[in-house]
């Protein structure tokens, strides 16, 4: 399943158990209606598992690493709806229109009327220049915001910023000022009781779930499923048993037979493979990055090493997808492939040449079979997040496979807090995590968020908000190709940036691609319709979808 921004703390079993027993009982109130007043359709909560653990920590700041993932979308808008599952032309939120002028150095956004925040004050214009211009945000691209009136902004760039429209009109949500201007320190700020315009306002926080209740406020009225209950549940196999009993009503999580659950009809399912599944290597040792991952050659020699096939059967169960390492998503962006970069990881390993890379480049078998190098074995822990399944078995195979070719894996558990913890400040060798694809058909946001200089922080510096350079990867070159891919609306002109980007990181492997993630939505259609269908997939269905899950969630009703 997807791993997404949410937190937990390292947990005793006592307190999972309690955690997971507070829990069941949520749920069975939930399913009874008594904490409604009542046992109506139209009064039961919709049950939600997101991805969080527990204890659930209120957190509802969109700018932090730890927000809940109820804050983005449900809570906190973005100006326009980018549908990442079938591209296309965005949908309006905040915004009715926007204009670039002709050379796309600037872009007007007239703003919709009669918005109002959950707390009554009037949404306008200057909300969004103080978002934009807050210190958390200012992408080093916008010259200057302006509010020309109540509702227009005027954005103006340092050169034509076309690549960027999803980023700036799709990827940050807008805060109030009236609220935020007196935040004396935004990084730290848990936001615990949120004002946004969405369609919901939260009603309570515990440790075993948060509560959020339809927002009165909401431009289009209140929507109709009035409860939404995100739970915090620490293992898939738990989550599993609560949606096949009926006491979850939304999930995205990894299932090894999906059909189990939805048999009896009462279960929607789709899988919609979008987001990169990769191991992380803290790759610069510049940055202050340790261990054997730092050279190269190590990093190629294990790529080369891993059997992608035997994994998607054996840890995601057929259910992933292929995973190009120019990271354009297939068949999706394949046009964006530049010419003479490979497709698609290979599917199968090659023990020799990954032993070939290694000896090349100096490094030697021991008698153990593993090689080493000036005294230092290429031995490397592989960490992925607990009671994350098909996680945990393909790190498992994947220290199978890389005996074969001398280097020693140790696949080893830690909890969300560690992972989270560990990819922020660059104290890992290896971890196997994901990436979030493109909202668009242009792996451009990939490139821009995962790969650039911009994006990271030296190891022992938590990267800033919305930064995702978890690997510490540095090429200068790949910078300067990112902002010139930035600056042009040439699609054969932005073709050659991207052959340089896909030359440097096909060969560096900051990321080592495994799979496209194998993402399975499950909906409760007894009790709730208007979930996207294969037919009407009218946003990506996640339930920890950010801006998405909003989406869903206000086209929701509770059946007849």
């Amino acid at each position: 399943m997807f791993r997404s921004r949410s937190q937990r703390r390292a947990l005793p079993a006592l307190v999972l158990a309690t955690g997971l027993a507070l829990t069941a009982t949520a749920c069975t109130g939930a399913g009874g209606g008594d904490d409604d007043g009542g046992s109506t359709a139209d009064a039961k909560p919709l049950v939600v598992w997101a991805g969080s653990q527990t204890p659930i920590v209120a957190n509802y700041n969109p700018f932090s690493p730890t927000v809940l993932h109820g804050a983005l979308g449900p809570i906190y808008e973005t100006m326009f709806h980018y549908n990442k599952a079938t591209g296309g032309e965005p949908d309006p939120l905040l915004g009715e229109s926007f204009e670039f002028n002709e050379d796309g150095t600037a872009v007007t956004v007239t703003l919709k009327q009669d918005v109002t925040w959950s707390d009554g004050e009037p949404f306008t214009a200057d909300d969004v220049v103080f978002t934009f211009q807050h210190d958390l945000v200012q992408p080093t691209y916008i010259t200057s915001v302006e509010a020309t009136d109540d509702h227009t902004v005027e954005f103006t760039f340092d050169g034509p910023q076309f690549t960027n429209e999803s980023n700036v009109l799709g990827g940050q949500r807008i805060i109030p000022e009236h609220i935020w201007k007196d935040v004396a320190d935004a990084a730290t700020f848990t936001d615990e009781d949120p004002v946004g315009t969405g369609p919901y306002i939260v009603e309570s926080t515990s440790e075993a779930s948060y509560t959020l209740v339809a927002n009165p406020e909401y431009r289009d009225g209140e929507v109709a499923v009035k409860k939404i209950q995100y739970l915090g549940i620490d293992a898939n196999q738990s989550a599993e048993d609560l949606i096949r009993t009926g006491r979850i009503d939304w999930t995205t999580m990894f299932v090894p037979e999906p059909e189990s659950l939805t048999e009896a009809g009462t279960i929607g399912y789709l899988n919609t493979p979008q987001d990169p599944t990769v191991l992380y290597t803290c790759s610069d040792a510049a940055a202050g990055c340790t261990g054997p991952q730092t050279d190269v050659a190590v990093r190629q020699a294990l790529d080369l090493a891993i059997d992608r096939g035997t994994i998607n059967e054996r840890a995601f169960v057929g259910h992933a997808g292929v995973i190009s390492p120019t990271y354009a998503l297939l068949p999706r962006d394949e046009n964006w492939i530049a010419d003479g970069m490979p497709s698609e990881s290979p599917q199968s390993a090659d023990v020799a040449a990954a032993r070939q890379i290694l000896e090349d480049a100096g490094y030697t078998e021991g008698s153990d079979g593993f090689y080493a190098k000036d005294g230092q074995p290429v031995a490397m822990t592989l960490s992925s997040v607990d009671g994350w399944s098909d996680y945990n078995s393909a790190a498992k195979l994947i220290e199978e496979q890389a005996a074969e070719a001398g280097i020693k894996i140790t696949a080893s558990t830690f909890s969300w807090n560690e992972y989270s913890d560990a990819r922020q400040t660059g104290s890992y060798e290896l971890i196997l995590g994901g990436m979030i694809a493109s909202p668009v058909a242009d792996p451009y946001s990939i490139y821009e968020d995962w790969f650039t200089t911009a994006s990271t922080a030296p190891v022992g510096e938590e990267l800033q908000p919305g930064d995702w350079n978890f690997s510490r990867y540095s090429n200068p070159d790949v910078d300067a190709a990112v902002i010139a891919a930035s600056q042009t609306n040439d699609e054969a002109a932005k073709l050659e940036q991207y052959a340089v980007i896909q030359e440097n990181i096909v060969r560096d492997l900051p990321y080592i691609p495994l799979v496209i993630n194998g993402t399975q939505s499950f909906f409760n259609t007894e009790d709730f319709t208007g979930w996207p269908t294969e037919e009407d997939m009218y946003t990506f269905p996640p339930a920890w979808g950010a801006t998405s899950s909003g989406i869903v969630l206000a086209h929701l009703k509770p059946a007849e």
